[in-house]
């Protein structure tokens, strides 16, 4: 096959929009051309943009690489969930761009490369994972994301991924086992389980939830390490997964579950599971043995007041969670919270998220002080010519949570899980020796 040019590529968004681009480049591969992670350079003529829209930032930040590119008289091929959301806005905004692909419509990718003006972008999102396309990683190392599922059922009040991705979508186990191995094969040591929904993982292909028979099989694999799972949602996070992750030896005791709010009435409003989460969270930790748990909150989601704030507050200050992400509520269109009246002020939502982030700092203080002097398990990630070594222990996954420093004079290799003695802790970060 006769080389073809060489495409930029510039990546934003999550790790499940990471893994859409991986797609495309195996596409790009199989069929002859090449890429390179530097859009700039002089030799590069086309790039593509993979954008995110999870957020207002997100966007902005989506948008001005685009400007970016179009300034640096490149020909502009865009992705990604912006695309799908404000196709029509771009089109009028940006006349430069004429390929654009929608978020379920990445393997036309090469009709859009060969293509000067080509758009494809279902007005029905129907998400497919494309088994027969081998994943081009970008990302490579001792961990390694698997997307088991995309798309969604649920209908919260401030997303619009439904939208976006449409109906929820599994992969069968057989497949996602496949590529687990063939990762491990490699050398990664860690595999990472992500959908919009970890937890309803199976509901449309086997007619009910089969996460725990996926761990179950994923737990077989000799030479992988860790299984971590993220984005468990409560519903379908039963005593049944809960005993199956204390069980297996090889998923980490790491729980990834946005719960968004505490006070029931928001909850509603939200379109959210309405319960009890002081009970849920635990029974999460008598089941599973040291776990830690990640959450994420959004505060000023319209017609918050300042009690229902106060009860996430007492719930935060109560729960000390291991790790804590909070968002000012972005309003977005076509969704059932952008009618909803009264629409919190920018200011004041911003303050109370200071205000929860500045108390959660102080919580990951003291839990992170709790390690000093016990050993815990990390995973080498980065070892560098001047002898650092950066980890992290199985209460952090990577890009959102913190690092393990590591001192040692023993040889170590990116993968290896080691036992590290803590000696200092900060509010994110630790500091240990082997």
């Amino acid at each position: 096959m006769n080389k073809k040019e060489t495409i930029g590529i510039l990546q934003f968004g999550c790790a499940k929009n990471l893994i859409d681009m991986e797609l495309m480049l195996g596409l790009l591969v199989q069929n002859g051309y090449s890429y390179s992670l530097d859009p700039y350079d002089k030799k590069i003529k086309t790039v593509i943009i993979n954008t995110c829209s999870f957020i207002h930032d997100a966007e902005k930040e989506s948008v001005r690489a685009i400007m970016d590119m179009i300034q640096n008289k490149k020909r502009v091929i865009l992705t990604g969930c912006l695309v799908q959301k404000h196709k029509e806005e771009l089109q009028k905004l940006l006349p430069e761009v004429k390929n654009y692909i929608g978020t379920c419509e990445y393997d036309k990718i090469l009709n859009a490369i060969e293509n000067k003006a080509y758009s494809n972008i279902s007005k029905t999102p129907d998400y497919c994972y494309r088994e027969d396309i081998k994943r081009e990683q970008i990302t490579l190392g001792a961990s390694s994301y698997i997307k088991i599922s995309d798309g969604c059922y649920y209908n919260c009040g401030y997303c619009v991924i439904p939208n976006l991705r449409g109906k929820y979508k599994s992969r069968k186990i057989e497949n996602i086992v496949k590529e687990a191995q063939e990762l491990a094969n490699k050398g990664v040591s860690e595999i990472i389980l992500i959908a919009q929904d970890t937890t309803s993982y199976g509901i449309d292909l086997y007619k009910k939830p089969m996460l725990k028979e996926l761990l179950i099989e994923l737990n077989k694999i000799e030479n992988l390490n860790w299984i971590r799972l993220m984005y468990a949602y409560p519903t379908n996070f039963d005593d049944e997964l809960m005993e199956t992750i204390n069980k297996l030896d090889k998923v980490v005791k790491y729980i990834d579950i946005p719960l968004q709010h505490s006070n029931i009435e928001v909850l509603k409003r939200m379109k959210r599971p309405a319960i009890d989460y002081r009970k849920f969270i635990e029974k999460i930790r008598k089941k599973i043995k040291n776990v830690s748990i990640r959450t994420t909150f959004i505060v000023g989601y319209p017609q918050e007041t300042d009690e229902e704030f106060k009860d996430l507050y007492n719930f935060v200050l109560d729960m000390k969670f291991d790790r804590v992400g909070v968002f000012a509520y972005s309003r977005e269109k076509n969704t059932y919270a952008y009618d909803l009246k009264p629409q919190v002020k920018t200011s004041v939502k911003n303050k109370r998220r200071s205000e929860l982030m500045k108390l959660q700092k102080q919580i990951s203080l003291e839990i992170n002080q709790k390690y000093i002097g016990k050993e815990i398990d990390c995973i080498v990630e980065n070892i560098y010519s001047n002898g650092k070594i950066t980890a992290r222990s199985y209460k952090d996954a990577p890009e959102i949570d913190g690092i393990v420093y590591i001192k040692t004079k023993e040889y170590l290799t990116p993968g290896d899980i080691v036992k590290v003695k803590i000696k200092k802790a900060t509010h994110y970060d630790m500091y240990g020796i082997i």
